[in-house]
């Protein structure tokens, strides 16, 4: 998986757990938890089908890596070498 792929398997997975979210507002390098007003349960979501959608095993002490678009994708990028 490319970075672009990445990015974009990242921003459904959003639009999945937070429908009519302006995903395309979001700079690559900011935090989405706050603008997008995703509480705990809403960020394990969004992991949880981040994790479905590629394949990719997320372990807890992953998540701090998973706050920023860029983060997200830098990620999925190592782990799909």
């Amino acid at each position: 998986m490319n970075r672009t792929e990445a990015m974009d398997v990242v921003k459904e997975s959003l639009a999945q757990v937070v429908p009519g979210a302006d995903l395309a507002a979001l700079r690559p390098d900011d935090a989405f938890r706050d603008p997008l007003e995703l509480d705990s349960l809403d960020f394990l979501s969004f992991i949880e089908t981040l994790s479905r959608r590629t394949g990719v095993r997320i372990d807890d002490e992953d998540t701090p890596r998973l706050t920023t678009l860029s983060g997200c994708a830098a990620f999925l990028t190592s782990r799909t070498e």
